[in-house]
């Protein structure tokens, strides 16, 4: 499971003697290491209870994370663990409610909401896989100057927001002056001048400000698709799409049985040439 950024992530241990009983040990340190390999340390956790150590973490960075819990003295030992962070704005194609209205599963029911949010993402992924980007996310590119043209690879773009020179003799470029195409990536000036010589950072919004109706289809039927692994033998349930879910029989490249045959019809008009052949 993640946790959003700026969220307080519980985090715990437990310690046994030799018999296997719960047992408090002779000092407890728990120690994060963060995306960014640095570390918070708290060198002395007390027991909640016998045995049982919890430290409440308020998470600072997106990304991997690993615990390290360390006992010392008595019932000595270690545990180490791992928890993920979401960005700020992590992509995801539709909402909570939208997924839990196509699951058949009402509102008022938030026991799977985590697991549910993971799936989201999950089929996010999927689908961009095959069209390119349809959530925002904003992506940084270094160029090389001395040309007429650039190429963004990261499309569909929605806007150039800041172009960054990366020598301090290099001249500014201003924004006002840039022409994309959306589609294919390429960026020039209007001002009828190339790009100046010297490396540049291009801060740029890739995806799509307005999500084709085939494109959010295609991924709540695949977000369907996927649900049913929780069900077992009883992924016939209507409330689940019913029983025709192994009517997809082919593989499509690169996914396995993930994605259904239906879901990548829909994509079909507006996929990426390089996701699939």
């Amino acid at each position: 499971m993640s946790y959003d950024l700026g969220a307080v992530v519980p985090l715990g241990t437990t310690v046994r003697d030799a018999s296997g009983a719960l047992a408090n040990a002779g000092n407890m340190q728990v120690t994060v290491t963060l995306p960014d390999n640095t570390t918070t340390t708290v060198p002395s956790v007390a027991p909640t209870s016998t045995g049982t150590y919890a430290y409440d973490y308020p998470t600072t960075l997106a990304g991997r994370h690993t615990v390290r819990w360390v006992a010392t003295g008595v019932n000595a030992g270690a545990y180490v663990d791992v928890f993920d962070v979401r960005e700020a704005a992590p992509a995801l194609l539709f909402s909570l409610a939208a997924a839990k209205a196509k699951l058949d599963i009402p509102a008022t029911s938030t026991g799977s909401d985590e697991e549910l949010r993971e799936f989201i993402e999950a089929t996010t992924a999927a689908v961009e896989f095959f069209v390119g980007p349809v959530a925002r996310r904003t992506v940084q590119q270094v160029v090389r100057g001395d040309r007429d043209a650039w190429v963004l690879h990261t499309t569909p773009v929605i806007a150039v927001t800041a172009i960054t020179p990366l020598q301090t003799w290099q001249q500014a470029i201003d924004v006002s002056v840039l022409d994309v195409d959306t589609h294919t990536g390429i960026l020039r000036r209007t001002d009828g001048l190339w790009f100046f010589s010297g490396d540049y950072r291009v801060t740029y919004t890739a995806g799509r400000a307005i999500v084709p109706p085939n494109v959010s289809l295609a991924a709540k039927l695949i977000l369907q698709h996927l649900w049913r692994t929780n069900y077992g033998a009883s992924r016939g349930l209507a409330g689940i799409g019913g029983g025709d879910d192994f009517l997809a029989t082919e593989q499509v490249p690169g996914f396995g049985y993930a994605i259904p045959n239906r879901a990548l019809q829909l994509l079909q008009a507006d996929r990426d040439p390089g996701g699939f052949a």
